[in-house]
């Protein structure tokens, strides 16, 4: 990133910040708007190093691309892209001459089925815009290779300029044999290429970076990395995600490699490279399995995090509902399961211990837990293998913590179901999910508060809040002031996801973004990072006094949208409680001019009276009209599904900022109904339940709108209600104490666009007259990006601290104030 951006951000933060270096406002001169006091008879719950955490799964090209080094793309020839002659296997090469990829006897193993028989050059474009290199670098090049004749390898641009002196590759034999050499960069380029030219059968064809997080052969890359390990997490939870149980009774399949979307499983990722398979994955890419269980461990390891891992349950989630029914399969899972834990624990006698000392690592990895599933949907099913994993681990590895889950939402019948028999049955820890809108962060800040203190523990393993913009990060950080005063109960949170490859980008936000030589942190991740390296050890108990911000009714837009669905919808209308008209279309003048496109998707048009959608392959298809201002109105619409995988989303409360929420019918592949409420493409859900739309048939929908309840209603018959009447609380807090720094740090979040004048009381504490502060604002409506960081925390010295004093705390921040004691 150019170094000026750099200054320039910072400054600007800095120029926002008048009492960065000045006195606190004086008590007598202004009423406080909050007040904090602590609880000086109450001693608050102690803080685990696991606090905060962060979770990998290989989704934007997290792995291969991101913070794997390799940087050759489709190394082994195994990546599933076609072509119309079907399977070519040489994704991410360009060919001159004869170069053909061949399955047959001759193979290097089992496991990496695929060869290239080459009689000319190959040239591998890398990742992004190609192969990322520094001046003076050095690459260490490798190829499985039989045949005879030498090979020449060079590096160059796309445009054929040299970068580094070719080597060459002497190979002789027919026996399949793993040849090296260098190269060193002789200029910088992110547009690099890597060619291969002679005639010999060529197998894992790499280029790694010598310069590695660590310098670990087969490592990660070393910004990548050292974003992560800077965040000081507590624990990696890994591999995912929606890798882990989608395709997980898919069993290895040595004639036709692996079916689309296998789950990792962690015995495909050990071992030498080239004996690891590769996979299309959940997220629709392929993974080389590079990175892998070992690497994981290594790099909790190196980071001074604790590994967590996540192994599948044999129940789908992520939109899916299939469940094994296969005991033996299960069986083999479990037995999987346990062999992990021998791998990352066990004895070098032992046959996993020895393959982990064989790879580099006799010392055991000191795993103390693992979880059992994600996100699934089918709660009865989950919980029935759930339990047998469970009594496995505990018979052979009673020191071995087992986590549960919740399924895939914060509320809803999956979720306490799930709940209900977690408590029961008094399980370790509960990992929940969520992605919401800031608002739910905001209004949800007493969410643990009621949670049974006996019960089993919280991981609060993925959540984020629906953007990347500094407001998300701010109702982001409000909520973790409550997540700490409740370390009693939540005792691990990671945000999620954490990478992202600004190129290939499967889901937003993110926390870590990056190009193929550039990384930059969202304004989330220097939120989470100020969170991070100040945790504390204790909970030092507190009240606040101050205003809150009371709900408002929804009004805004209302809209049309689909979802791999084509529909028709007609007669809309939207009328007052008395049945006065505000808006209508019935479409019979065969236009749609008060309609916009939010987004342009899909393919509109008007059609024999009514409105139509008519793709079944395009994603959220939204259209508007009107704007609605009253808060009581009525929404009614007739819609009929022509084709396609869902139903219907009939949206409402459009507003321009783009908060809106809609009506679900068949969503999930045809299989749920919901309520959402969103701000980009995550969504946070109000309301679910089961339902299907079918396909020709005509529906009745009506949205009753009173204020902030809202009615739905099915032909007809009710269908389901909600209230978005919580309040909001965008002034939050929490003091937590370091006891080895003998400090106390005093945390403010103002996620509002006025000043908050704060009075803090920190009772019969004796304290020093200066504390260091830092402090994260700036337009609540701006990001990081890869041209410039304007969000960037502002660390000074302040004066004025007392036992009770009274600072004004800036609008739209985050401000961490830590304060010695004596």
């Amino acid at each position: 990133m150019p170094r000026n951006t750099r200054i320039a951000g910072a400054a600007a933060v800095l120029a926002s910040l008048p009492l960065a270096v000045s006195p606190p406002v004086a008590a007598q001169a202004v009423e406080p708007d909050y007040t904090i006091t602590v609880d000086s008879g109450a001693t608050g719950a102690s803080i685990p190093r696991s606090m905060y955490g962060v979770f990998f799964e290989d989704i934007n090209y997290a792995a291969d691309g991101g913070l794997y080094a390799e940087l050759v793309r489709n190394r082994s020839f195994e990546f599933n892209a076609t072509d119309a002659a079907g399977f070519t296997g040489l994704t991410g090469w360009t060919t001159s001459g004869s170069a053909t990829v061949v399955n047959d006897g001759q193979r290097l193993n089992d496991r990496n089925r695929n060869y290239l028989a080459l009689s000319g050059k190959i040239t591998n474009n890398g990742f992004n815009t190609g192969l990322a290199v520094k001046k003076s670098g050095i690459y260490d090049f490798s190829v499985w290779a039989r045949g005879n004749g030498p090979l020449t390898v060079s590096l160059h641009t796309s445009a054929g300029t040299a970068l580094a002196g070719p080597i060459t590759i002497p190979v002789a034999g027919d026996t399949w044999t793993k040849y090296t050499g260098s190269l060193k960069a002789t200029a910088t380029s992110d547009v690099a290429r890597l060619s291969v030219e002679g005639a010999a059968s060529l197998d894992e064809v790499s280029l790694f970076p010598r310069d590695t997080y660590k310098g670990r052969a087969n490592g990660l890359r070393k910004d990548l990395a050292q974003k992560i390990a800077d965040l000081e997490p507590g624990f990696v939870r890994f591999p995912g995600g929606c890798l882990v149980n989608t395709g997980s009774m898919y069993a290895y399949d040595a004639a036709n490699n692996y079916p689309r979307a296998r789950s990792y499983q962690w015995k495909d990722t050990v071992g030498p490279v080239e004996t690891r398979a590769t996979n299309k994955n959940f997220w629709g890419y392929n993974q080389s399995y590079g990175l892998g269980y070992y690497e994981y461990f290594q790099f909790s390891e190196d980071i001074g995090a604790a590994p967590l891992p996540v192994v599948p349950a044999l129940v789908t989630g992520c939109g899916q509902n299939r469940a094994t029914v296969d005991e033996a399969l299960l069986q083999r899972h479990i037995q999987d399961t346990l062999d992990l834990i021998e791998f990352a624990n066990g004895a070098t006698t032992t046959t996993w211990g020895k393959l982990r000392a064989d790879m580099g690592h006799p010392e055991p990895f000191g795993l103390k837990a693992v979880a059992v599933g994600n996100e699934e949907n089918l709660p009865e099913e989950y919980w029935a293998n759930f339990v047998k994993f469970r009594a496995a681990i505990n018979q052979k590895y009673p020191d071995i913590s087992v986590i549960s889950n919740s399924g895939p939402d914060d509320t809803g019948a999956t979720f306490d179901n799930l709940w209900a028999k977690n408590r029961a049955a008094n399980t370790d820890m509960v990992d929940e999910h969520y992605y919401n809108s800031p608002s739910w962060f905001l209004q949800n800040n007493a969410r643990y508060d009621t949670y049974d203190r006996n019960g089993p523990k919280v991981f609060l393993g993925e959540y984020a809040s629906l953007d990347n913009k500094l407001y998300n990060s701010l109702a982001e950080a409000a909520y973790m002031t409550g997540l700490e005063r409740n370390a009693d109960v939540v005792k691990m949170a990671s945000y999620a996801p954490l990478l992202a490859n600004i190129d290939n980008v499967q889901w937003k936000p993110d926390m870590i973004w990056f190009d193929n030589d550039e990384s930059w942190g969202s304004t989330s991740y220097q939120v989470q990072k100020l969170f991070m390296n100040n945790v504390g050890d204790r909970v030092v108990p507190t009240k606040v006094t101050g205003e809150v911000v009371q709900p408002k009714p929804i009004t805004g837009a209302v809209g049309l949208s689909t979802w791999r669905t084509a529909a028709v919808y007609d007669d809309v209308q939207v009328t007052r409680p008395d049945g006065s008209v505000i808006f209508a279309d019935d479409f019979n003048d065969g236009d749609a001019d008060g309609w916009t496109a939010v987004q342009p998707r899909g393919t509109w048009t008007v059609t024999n009276g009514a409105y139509a959608q008519t793709t079944t392959n395009t994603e959220d298809t939204m259209v508007k009209a009107a704007t609605i201002t009253e808060t009581d109105y009525d929404y009614s619409l007739k819609a009929t599904k022509t084709a396609g995988d869902e139903g219907f989303l009939v949206a409402f409360g459009i507003q321009e900022t783009g908060q809106f929420y809609w009506w679900n019918l068949g969503g999930w592949n045809n299989t749920q109904g919901a309520v959402e409420k969103g701000i980009t493409s995550a969504k946070e859900q109000i309301l679910t339940k089961a339902n299907t739309v079918t396909t020709g048939r005509t529906y009745d929908l009506k949205v009753q709108v009173r204020g902030t309840k809202v009615t739905l209603f099915l032909d007809g018959v009710e269908w389901g209600s909600f209230d978005d009447d919580k309040v909001s609380e965008p002034f939050a807090q929490v003091v937590t104490e370091d006891t080895e720094a003998g400090e106390l740090i005093v945390k403010v979040v103002n996620a509002q666009d006025t000043p908050a004048v704060t009075k803090i009381d920190l009772g019969d504490r004796k304290v020093s007259r200066t504390a260091k502060q830092t402090v994260i604002t700036g337009d609540p409506g701006e990001q990081n990006t890869r041209s410039a960081e304007p969000i960037l925390p502002v660390t000074s010295t302040v004066s004025g601290i007392a036992s009770t004093f009274t600072r004004e705390f800036p609008a739209d921040s985050v401000t961490f104030l830590r304060i010695k004691t004596r």
